[in-house]
């Protein structure tokens, strides 16, 4: 029986290895899944990279990211209710010793509570990857309808792939289509009806619902100042640092702003659904495919090149 597995480890800030690790003990409750193919997160993933993450829980080195991984079950609990042969996403597991599973996904092979991942159709292949940004889009969008009606963003900012699944998932509900902002023109492309627009090539001033997914921590009074009366800004994306705005600007507007944190499994769910009724298309955001022995490449240029719109490790190998 195999008790080890290959995975990415982070020894320290920018400092990569593909290590040979002990996993965790099967449990009868769990699942064995081997990975084909993992995301690499240009968010979070990039601040444990660099070192630059705010304080978190459980975070410290060496660690083992990744919370975007798909792959086929090889094993069953007697208490799983998933089969042998399914394809499911996985996001993130505690699987590996010695280690910290911060988030745990980059692996081969991954030990995980059967509840914990969530059937996909094959078909979906790498795409699979994404539904734990979609399900994080999602989430900021359903959050500010539990209390009210859901209100869809009518600018978003940043054409990143959470951008545009951002825009997609407001066209998938029955919005009308956003606007999207980007600055670098190498992104402007690949929008699929809605438009994309510098900033400064916008005049309005009258949004009800501004979702930035920028990570950019300056850009707070911008929004604000474009916003309706009443109007909202979601900080859907992860900032290194403390925000700020002003005041009197805000209060002439009697701004509303909003923190959108981790999805919840019921996103998960909502987005899947979203995706196998292809109401909700996943196509033509993964732009990189790496194998294994080139990780640390993959990782320098899945946080570098603008081109890179998401990265993906094949673990077929």
């Amino acid at each position: 029986m195999l008790h080890t597995a290959q995975a990415i480890v982070f020894d320290a800030p920018q400092q990569l290895s593909v290590q040979t690790l002990e996993i965790k003990a099967f449990e009868a409750n769990d699942i064995e899944v081997d990975v084909t193919f993992s995301g690499i997160s240009t968010g979070t993933e990039r601040l444990l990279w660099d070192g630059s993450m705010p304080p978190f829980p459980g975070l410290g080195y060496p660690l083992v990211p990744g919370y975007e991984t798909v792959g086929i079950v090889s094993k069953v609990g007697e208490s799983a209710t998933l089969q042998l042969g399914d394809h499911v996403f996985v996001p993130g597991s505690y699987t590996f010793q010695g280690v910290r599973n911060i988030f745990g996904g980059a692996g081969s092979r991954l030990v995980v509570a059967h509840d914990r991942a969530v059937k996909v159709q094959a078909s979906l292949g790498p795409q699979a990857v994404l539904l734990a940004l979609a399900a994080t889009c999602y989430h900021a969008i359903a959050l500010g309808g539990e209390k009210q009606p859901m209100v869809l963003p009518d600018l978003i900012v940043g054409h990143g792939v959470m951008g545009r699944l951002l825009a997609r998932i407001t066209l998938a509900l029955g919005g009308p289509a956003p606007t999207v902002w980007e600055t670098q023109a190498q992104r402007h492309t690949g929008a699929e009806g809605y438009s994309v627009v510098h900033p400064n090539d916008d005049s309005r001033k009258d949004y009800q619902a501004i979702y930035d997914v920028s990570g950019d921590s300056s850009v707070l009074n911008s929004l604000i100042m474009r916003l309706a009366p009443g109007g909202e800004v979601v900080l859907a994306g992860f900032y290194k640092q403390d925000l700020g705005f002003a005041f009197a600007p805000a209060f002439m507007r009697e701004a509303q702003i909003r923190v959108a944190a981790q999805w919840k499994k019921h996103d998960l769910h909502a987005v899947t659904q979203l995706v196998e009724s292809q109401r909700l298309s996943l196509e033509h955001m993964i732009t990189h495919t790496y194998k294994l022995g080139q990780a640390e490449a993959a990782y320098q240029v899945a946080f570098s090149d603008p081109l890179c719109l998401k990265m993906m490790l094949d673990w077929s190998s």
